[in-house]
């Protein structure tokens, strides 16, 4: 060791020890070859890892398993220095093939070594040659959640000014508003995060709510955001001003009068999973008990004992279910569609002390445990979203693939519910697995048997001042109606004014379903104006919103380079660029299973018009955002 190398940090044999007992195995695999770089043994393990969703399982023998754990015992037993040297491409490529079971391909090594942080990037600002921003460019952001969160830290790195307006008291966007009993992820905790923050510290291997909103508030925190960030103050509208080649934001904050901002760049980051979905039914506005949606709960409104109805068994709804059915006298679910259900056995479990020692103190476990959460859990799933027209069985599947997930899951209803055919016949879904959103399954099927819960299909007719009258004419008598109804997705704007060059009106251009943009990201006649979570971008195949956030922002922020390197103020999309990337969308939808006869989502318009799904990988999104396109762009 050199006179300046960072000595080991001493390691507690016991702890360690422990770890690598309850550590997953591929894992620890990767870590030993990472430090290693022994082939040889790497290759042992090759033919015994496979695929996590293929047709036979991983045969590691326990031999080698504990051959495996006994290695990185003494490798590790005299002190854990702090990083490995950087690994070959060639080898580390060898190493995710032989650790995920089936061929990591070239196009995905860029994405994974950014998400994984493998390789730490040169900051923006520090990149010999950039053009700096001047000190007076501001960009507005509008939401302090995901996305939000991300554009500020990015653009502190770029260095270019801004301000966050978030209409709540606080950040974390959904994750601050949504508290109702169960609220959590359906994504891997260790791979729902920042790339460039990644938790050691998950409790769960799916993340509770209040995990979620301590994560995003601690990035707030460690990323000095807060005194960027304007909360409880809403953004109304932004108008583009041709003069100034500037934007002109009006923002209100709480009772005071509105004001008005002007920026040189608007990042919409709202998102479209904050206004709720009401259903309308007669009597509902009457009903004199307690009314609650899932996205406004009250969690001091007493729930035990009461008659419970609840409206929806989507996500939220499946996951309500299983935490208040246990306080409940009786909790009627009304079943408006069948939603699948994923048998997912790590939903709900907690992380150990073991496994939570290895991320925080196994350099480079924390980043191949994040891979292994990607492939699996992301881009992994994508062949089950793609449809094989010769497929003959078009009717309940879409591809053999497809179907096989579909027989797998099939057979966990089958195992769950053996004892109750009326509920099987009841919950299985005859649309293709994958259509619309998937639900893990976290409790909920062993929900629908306890004896104080009732799964009702009876349509809802109207509501009286105390019960819920199904079409059939059965009342129901009810204290609490808890809505897990969903969002207004569709009108992504919501109330938001946007009025671009020449008085174009953004919103009445969509108008309440027809949103449209250039990679999710832009419209023409909207310069400077950049959106998360827009139209067509949604990785609705799988798990990676936040890979999508955070390449938008990265667009965003080599547009507003690109433009400001050519001595331009201003980017927006061509409009042959615009229309160009809207008619591939839609000559590649009806090859996705979104476009199935029997797939109604809330993906879908009410023409039929898939306006929200990203129809390829998330591999495929990352390139096409790496930079702007010179010949898809026009400056100003």
């Amino acid at each position: 060791m050199s006179a300046t190398a960072t000595p080991p940090k001493p390691v507690d044999p016991i702890a360690l020890e422990r770890a690598l007992a309850e550590a997953n195995l591929e894992t620890l695999l990767m870590v030993h070859t990472h430090w290693t770089r022994d082939e040889a043994f790497l290759e042992r393990f090759a033919p015994h890892i496979k695929p996590l969703y293929g047709p036979v399982p991983s045969d590691v023998p326990e031999s080698l398993a504990a051959e495996l754990r006994e290695r990185l015992l003494k490798l590790f037993a005299g002190g854990i220095p702090a990083e490995p040297p950087p690994l070959p491409r060639a080898l580390m490529q060898k190493m995710m093939s032989i650790g995920a079971g089936e061929p990591v391909e070239d196009e995905f090594i860029p994405l994974l070594l950014d998400q994984m942080a493998f390789e730490k990037p040169l900051p923006r600002r520090d990149r010999p040659g950039r053009v700096p921003p001047p000190a007076d460019f501001h960009v507005v952001v509008i939401g302090a959640g995901l996305s939000g969160i991300c554009a500020g830290v990015k653009l502190g790195e770029a260095g270019y000014g801004y301000t966050i307006f978030e209409k709540n008291e606080n950040a974390g966007g959904t994750w601050w508003e949504n508290v109702y009993p169960g609220v959590g992820v359906d994504t891997p905790s260790h791979f729902y995060s920042f790339s460039f923050a990644q938790n050691p510290d998950w409790n769960q291997y799916h993340p509770r709510g209040a995990d979620m909103r301590a994560y995003f508030l601690g990035v707030v925190e460690r990323f000095g955001l807060r005194d960027r960030i304007e909360f409880e103050t809403r953004v109304l509208g932004c108008e583009w001003d041709e003069a100034k080649q500037r934007w002109r934001v009006e923002v209100k904050r709480r009772d005071e009068p509105s004001r008005v901002v002007e920026a040189d760049a608007v990042l919409n980051a709202h998102g479209i999973v904050n206004r709720p979905s009401l259903p309308k039914i007669p009597g509902l506005d009457a009903f004199q008990g307690v009314v609650m949606h899932t996205t406004r709960w009250n969690p001091d409104v007493p729930l035990e004992g009461k008659r419970i109805a609840q409206l929806g068994t989507g996500a939220s709804g499946a996951q309500l279910a299983v935490a208040i059915a246990p306080k409940a006298a009786k909790l009627t679910i009304f079943q408006r569609s069948r939603h699948w259900l994923l048998n997912n056995p790590s939903a709900g479990q907690p992380v150990s002390d073991g496994v939570k020692w290895a991320l925080r103190n196994i350099p480079k476990y924390a980043e191949w445990y994040r891979f292994r959460a990607y492939w699996f859990a992301a881009d992994g799933l994508f062949p089950n979203v793609l449809r094989d027209p010769a497929w003959p069985h078009q009717d309940r599947s879409v591809s053999a693939h497809n179907d096989a997930m579909r027989e797998l899951t099939l057979a966990y209803y089958r195992e769950k519910l053996a004892d109750r055919p009326d509920l099987l016949e009841k919950v299985v879904p005859e649309i293709p697995i994958f259509s619309k959103r998937i639900v893990m399954d976290t409790g909920y099927l062993d929900t629908l048997k306890r004896p104080n819960v009732e799964l009702e299909t009876d349509p809802i007719e109207r509501v009286t001042a105390n019960a819920i009258v199904t079409r059939s004419g059965r009342e129901i008598p009810v204290d609490v109606i808890a809505l897990a109804t969903g969002f207004e997705v569709a009108k992504m704007l919501g109330p938001l004014r946007v009025i671009g060059r020449g008085g174009r009106d953004l919103g009445a251009e969509w108008g309440d379903e027809e949103a449209r943009a250039h990679l999710g990201i832009q419209v023409p006649g909207y310069p400077n104006f950049f959106m998360t979570g827009g139209p067509n971008s949604a990785p609705n195949h799988a798990a990676g919103q936040n890979i999508v956030s955070e390449r938008q922002v990265h667009y965003m922020i080599e547009c507003l380079d690109y433009a400001r390197s050519r001595g331009k103020r201003t980017i927006e999309p061509t409009e042959a660029a615009y229309e160009a990337f809207n008619r591939q969308i839609d000559e590649r939808m009806p090859r996705m299973i979104w476009s199935h006869p029997k797939a109604t989502s809330y993906y879908r318009n009410s023409k039929g018009r898939i306006y929200l799904s990203w129809p390829y990988r998330l591999v495929d999104y990352f390139h096409v955002t790496e930079r702007p396109n010179p010949d898809d762009v026009q400056l100003g």
